[in-house]
């Protein structure tokens, strides 16, 4: 007899808990107009992926889900957020497109749909099939370096590229910076200006009057 009687039941709850955070955090990442909303839909959303993974045996990759994308990601946006300035000011009550929002829809729905199918259609095996750690560190790396080696470099080139991209938008950037400020300090030097020559013409009328 079963020492635990409901067990079967628990695990069946924490594994419903991980997919409704993993929905719950996507649909916040990509409904709120809000970056750092977005953001923690997409935290949310990397927590209960971590969770899906640990079901799936594989303990290496939601422990590398939680601290590469929740722990260095979404928090390297939040501070990029927090430090960089908007260069106009943005109307967050700007109403959406219906036409985009039906899109959108339609897109994931056709997706959602065809995943689903495939996932019903699919010759499951009648029983788990036991491996042996094939979640382990060791297991992944010997497949990073021989069987998907390929993708692999693919990865860290399209990380160079990702890179080089930033630094050029960042220079970008700056330089747009200095010239609004450059700007901005001309106006006020001429704001400043046309006071004081006001002032000046206000003071020479006020002698005229008492003369």
């Amino acid at each position: 007899m079963n020492a635990f009687p409901f067990a079967s039941y628990i695990v069946a709850a924490v594994f419903a808990l991980a997919i409704g955070t993993t929905l719950a955090g996507a649909l916040i990442a990509v409904s709120s107009q809000r970056i750092i909303r977005a953001v923690t839909g997409l935290m949310i959303c990397c927590v209960g992926l971590a969770g899906l993974y640990y079901f799936l045996n594989s303990p290496f990759l939601a422990l590398m889900e939680i601290l590469i994308y929740v722990g260095a990601v979404c928090v390297t946006i939040v501070f990029g957020v927090m430090l960089a300035e908007p260069d106009w000011p943005v109307n967050l009550k700007h109403p959406r497109a219906f036409h985009k929002t039906l899109l959108a829809a339609l897109v994931s729905a056709a997706i959602g749909g065809g995943l689903a199918g495939l996932a019903l259609h699919a010759p499951w095996p009648a029983q788990p099939v036991q491996t042996v750690n094939d979640g382990s560190v060791a297991a992944i790396g010997t497949s990073l370096l021989t069987t998907y080696s390929f993708v692999f470099e693919l990865i860290s080139l399209v990380l160079l590229v990702a890179i080089l991209g930033a630094l050029v938008i960042a220079r970008a950037g700056r330089s747009r910076t200095v010239t609004g400020l450059g700007t901005f300090a001309d106006e006020n030097a001429r704001a400043a200006e046309s006071i004081t020559n006001h002032s000046a013409a206000d003071a020479q009328a006020l002698e005229e009057v008492r003369r």
